[in-house]
Order: C-alpha cells, then sequence, then structure tokens
C-alpha cells in the first residue's frame, strides 16, 4: 500500500546497519557510511549508524571516525549472536521509531537474511545486491504529459540484473525506507576523522523470545588459507583464454613472484576450474587492487564492473579487438603461454638483481 506523502515527509536521514561480529565492525559499515555520507549531502540531512548487538558500546566511536553523525546502539543479551529474530525486530523496531528515509544494509550473509526480512516487517521494498547508489528523479526520463508526477532526491538504486546479463536502476518512490543492501567492495570508505564523535542514542525495544527464536548450539568457525581477493593488493586474473585448469599454473607463477593472488573470470567458474570465491565481476567480487592482470579475458561488461577501479590494470590477450583494452592502462596482444612465462621470469630477474 502506497504511503501518503505527508507521511513519507516525516522520513529524514540516510541509515546504515553497521553489521559487527564478535564484537567487530565488519569492513562493509565503514564503505557503506563513506556512500551513506555522499547521498546525504544532497538532501541536506545526516547519516545515523544502527549498532546491533551485546555489549557493543566501544565500537561507536570508531562509526563517528569514518562518517556516523549519530549512532542507535541497540544492545541486549539476546543479540550476542546473529540471530534473524531478534536482530530483524531490533532493526525494524529502529526504523519504526526513527524513520529514516534511506536504510542500507551490506549483501553479506548476514545482510541478505536481515534486509529482506526487516522490510517485509515495515512494509517496504528492498533492492538486493546493489552497485551503484545514487540521489535522482524517478522516472529517470518524465513520461510525456505527465512531467509534474515526476519525483525529485529518489534513491536510485542499481543492480545486476538477470545472471549478470543487464543493469538494471531501481526506486522506491511511493514507501519508506528506500532499503537496499549492497554488495561489499563496491563502495569506498572515507578516509577516517581522527577524534571525531556522534552523537549517541541507546535505544532498546525488549526482546520477549517467540518460536521464530532459535537456539545457538555451537558455532564452528572455518579456517581457510586462501586470501581474500577483495583484500589482495596485486591479482593475477585469468579467463576462458587461459585454455585450461592446468594453464592456470602459469598465472600462480606469476602471482607468486608478485607476492599477489590468482583471482579468474565467471566463464573459469562455470568451466568448474576455480572456486566461486576467486570470481570477480557482477555475480561475483568487486576488487580494487593496486595492480590488475587481466589474461585471457575478453572484458565483458559484467567482468569490467568487477574490476575497472582497479589502479593499474595490465591485458594480456590474443585478440587486439577484445573490450579488455578499452579498460587497461597497459595491453599486451600476443599468446599468454609465451608472455606469461617471459614477464615472470624478467621479474624474476630483476628481484634477483635489485
Amino acid at each position: 500500500m502506497k504511503m501518503s506523502p505527508e507521511v513519507i515527509a516525516q522520513y529524514k536521514g540516510v541509515f546504515v546497519f553497521a553489521q559487527q561480529v564478535d564484537n567487530v565492525i565488519s569492513g562493509i559499515a565503514y564503505e557503506l557510511l563513506g556512500k551513506a555520507k555522499e547521498l546525504a549531502a544532497p538532501l541536506n540531512t545526516d547519516v545515523t549508524a544502527v549498532l546491533i548487538g551485546s555489549d557493543v558500546k566501544g565500537l561507536v566511536d570508531s562509526l563517528a571516525e569514518y562518517g556516523a553523525d549519530r549512532v542507535i546502539v541497540v544492545d541486549d543479551p539476546e543479540l550476542k549472536e546473529y540471530r534473524t529474530e531478534p536482530y530483524a525486530h531490533a532493526l525494524s523496531s529502529v526504523i519504526n521509531e526513527f524513520k529514516p528515509d534511506i536504510m542500507l544494509v551490506g549483501a553479506t550473509a548476514i545482510g541478505r537474511d536481515l534486509g529482506p526480512t526487516v522490510s517485509a516487517r515495515v512494509a517496504t521494498g528492498l533492492t538486493a545486491d546493489c552497485t551503484v547508489l545514487e540521489i535522482g528523479d524517478f522516472p529517470l526520463v518524465p513520461i510525456p504529459g505527465k512531467e509534474a508526477e515526476q519525483k525529485h532526491n529518489q534513491l536510485l538504486m542499481t543492480r545486476p540484473a538477470f545472471g549478470g546479463n543487464t543493469i538494471a536502476t531501481i526506486a522506491c518512490p511511493d514507501n519508506r525506507p528506500q532499503m537496499a543492501t549492497v554488495r561489499p567492495g563496491v563502495m569506498q570508505k572515507i578516509e577516517p576523522i581522527a577524534g571525531a564523535k556522534a552523537e549517541v542514542v541507546e535505544f532498546n525495544p525488549g526482546f520477549t523470545k517467540n518460536n521464530k527464536y532459535v537456539e545457538i548450539k555451537e558455532i564452528v568457525k572455518a579456517v581457510s588459507d586462501t586470501v581474500d581477493i577483495m583484500d589482495a593488493k596485486i591479482l593475477v586474473s585469468g579467463g576462458r583464454g587461459v585454455g585450461s585448469p592446468e594453464n592456470f599454473k602459469l598465472l600462480e607463477d606469476l602471482a607468486e613472484v608478485l607476492g599477489g593472488t590468482v583471482s579468474c573470470s565467471r566463464a573459469v567458474v562455470d568451466s568448474g576450474w576455480k572456486p566461486k570465491d576467486l570470481q570477480v565481476g557482477q555475480t561475483g567480487k568487486t576488487v580494487r587492487p593496486n595492480v590488475y592482470f587481466a589474461i585471457g579475458i575478453s572484458g565483458a561488461i559484467q567482468h569490467v564492473a568487477g574490476m575497472e577501479e582497479s589502479d593499474i590494470i595490465i591485458a594480456i590477450n590474443k585478440d587486439e579487438d577484445a573490450p579488455i583494452f578499452d579498460v587497461a592502462d597497459y595491453g599486451v596482444v600476443g599468446d599468454l603461454n609465451k608472455i606469461v612465462p617471459q614477464l615472470t621470469e624478467a621479474i624474476k630477474t630483476a628481484i634477483a638483481n635489485k
């Protein structure tokens, strides 16, 4: 059901769910605060972080340093570990009480569970897995004869659709809050402002167990020896053009001498050559390394969207017309089976002679 303009006008501010796990703020919270500051500027409003957990008040200052003007703290023993019901109750209660215009949640394992649950409870829409957020007009182009119906200062939420084959821009003009989950690694955190302080509001809606409360019997933490490609400073990424899973040894050798990490395109994952957690792109991870090698990667828009913010992009491809060269800072046209081993040896020699 649509909200009236009078009701919508009561909703103000850009809110961010400040995810924490084991009393450590997740990186996505800082990224969302950076984007929230940007969105709040044209709306002439402030940024609020919603911090939910048990004994988490000591985390407030770090949220202030990364852009929060206000922090709403929901602190209760029932919130020690993430469970859908108490967290959804906490966040939906905050929304109903404080009425944010925009509510951003990270598209993490927690956020993908929490966001839809909360949006249903507060009767609004949710755009999932967004890669671009901006303030603008909706519809984007006025409908002829209905120009007066175009709404301004709307949150325009862009996300990949149909398996990454198209891009959709979505708005929620008739309900509030405007909610989105945002892919980690896409937004930029601001440089922390040392000593910044935020207004702190303690809010507790009360927690009464019901049949939706699950009981956590045991928490088993997986140990991985794989570097998260989102944290890597140098990525050596391979596509279908590498030819075979065995040929990735060439890329692994290059990554080793550079102190980098191997990643890949969707085609490689679909072929079963590499695991999903190494995939770069709209349906994989968004990365921002200092150096990105795109080897045997054609440069489809879905892949480029996940790596175009890299500081330096080096492409190696036998097809001189490959789209990857349009975004590359340096390009080499030729056979990767010859070029990559030569590059690896040249780097080894340079390091040895240093």
